[in-house]
């Protein structure tokens, strides 16, 4: 099985890939660094690094250990690496010169001595102590909620990870503020039997740890590939012309998008073009104001204060406007150009009027098939008549058992008195 997006087409597999061939950046990718050093020849096996790049938790976690063993590993390789009183399983993710760079990206040094060592390739038994123990997280994570929330601590448990062989307990939790959680930290070793450890994380870490699909319908940036958070304001919003909206500009962690900021330094830059202080400019039905500013046209878009029509105004039209205001001199019309969509205008189909051009398919076979059998339809009929018939005679003798019936009603007496 293979895939086209990872150069596997020809029916091969990637190296280290546990799916199959199927990438996904929900999978095997995620927060995956690209090797594109890795068929550079190296000269000198002394000189080359020793320092590999393992994750922990499908990705999530991230860190440097010293490779001192003899064995060369490959990327997707779970491996033993020193933990706190024990040992730790991860995945290979980067080994060769890329680690330099991304060691000096993250100001890690290569000689520091604290870094811990990779100890062996993981085997089948540390493989199932790591999956016991990482079957324990979910319901840490509700029971620890739960004991917080007895402690009347203004915090949120938002994952739990485990260390490979169980003897310690990471606590990543949200807070407003400083929290005292030395009650909570022995409480949590005497519940859970680990060494616990507390991190406070942010919105947007809780948001890269769960995941999620964005309103754009991809993976969420924060738990694919963007690791460093930069703040993102709602100038940036502004520069880009963007509606102040809250629940759209906003992303799953409540924050304001992270895809705010890239493409800020293009709206940036194309607007130094553009004049300053042309907010207002004055013509003769009055003062024009400034609503917005395209960058792709070049045009700045004007409303006059008699009427709600904004007039789009080249920026050398406005320059000049600009000039001669500043000069005393008010012209007459702002010069708009007229704006034309390249996009293919909506054929609205014309109405008919088919009332009386349509016949129900059931209602011609009912004439059908009484055109076909009059003698049934007669036979059909016959009993509604015995029954109409049955009602008259009933309504005369009614009328001639009545006694107060005038006479004018009577019947005429002969002479005989018959």
């Amino acid at each position: 099985m293979s895939c086209t997006n990872c150069g596997t087409a020809g029916g091969g597999k990637p190296n280290g890939c546990k799916s199959n061939g199927g990438c996904s950046t929900g999978g095997c990718n995620r927060m995956n660094a690209h090797d594109w050093l890795r068929n550079l020849p190296i000269a000198d096996m002394d000189s080359s690094c020793k320092v590999i790049e393992v994750s922990f938790n499908n990705g999530s976690r991230k860190d440097f250990f010293r490779n001192v063993t003899l064995q060369q590993f490959d990327k997707g390789d779970q491996i033993a690496v020193e933990g706190v009183s024990g040992f730790d399983i991860g995945e290979v993710s980067l080994t060769g010169e890329i680690v330099r760079l991304q060691m000096k990206k993250r100001n890690a040094r290569e000689d520091n001595p604290e870094m811990k060592k990779v100890l062996r390739r993981a085997s089948d038994r540390d493989i199932d102590t790591w999956k016991q123990n990482k079957s324990r997280e979910p319901e840490a994570v509700i029971r620890s909620r739960a004991i917080a929330r007895q402690l009347k601590l203004d915090m949120k448990i938002s994952q739990v990870e485990m260390q490979a062989d169980g003897r310690k307990a990471t606590f990543f939790y949200i807070a407003d503020g400083r929290v005292d959680f030395r009650e909570l930290i022995k409480i949590y070793a005497s519940e859970f039997k680990v060494k616990v450890e507390m991190r406070q994380i942010g919105a947007r870490q809780e948001s890269a740890k769960v995941g999620g699909i964005g309103s754009c319908g991809r993976e969420l940036c924060c738990s694919t590939w963007l690791t460093d958070f930069k703040s993102v304001t709602t100038t940036a919003a502004r520069y880009q012309n963007l509606s102040i909206n809250q629940s759209k500009l906003s992303g799953q962690c409540g924050r304001l998008k992270c895809c705010l900021n890239y493409e800020l330094d293009t709206y940036l830059d194309a607007l130094q073009f553009f004049p300053d202080n042309c907010d207002t400019i004055q013509v003769a039905k009055g003062n024009a104001i400034l609503i917005k500013k395209d960058i792709f046209k070049n045009l700045m878009w004007y409303i006059l204060p008699d009427s709600n029509k904004q007039y789009p105004v080249p920026i050398e039209r406005v320059r000049k406007i600009k000039s001669l205001n500043q000069q005393g001199v008010i012209p007459e019309e702002l010069e708009a150009v007229e704006v034309t969509s390249k996009k293919p205008k909506e054929v609205e189909p014309e109405f008919v009027d088919v009332v009386g051009q349509i016949s129900l398919r059931s209602l011609e076979k009912a004439d059908k098939k009484r055109n076909q059998h009059p003698q049934k339809q007669n036979r059909d009929q016959r009993p509604q008549q015995r029954q109409q018939g049955n009602q008259q005679k009933g309504q005369q003798q009614a009328q001639n058992n009545n006694p107060q019936r005038s006479n004018q009603q009577r019947p005429p007496f002969n002479k005989r008195g018959k």
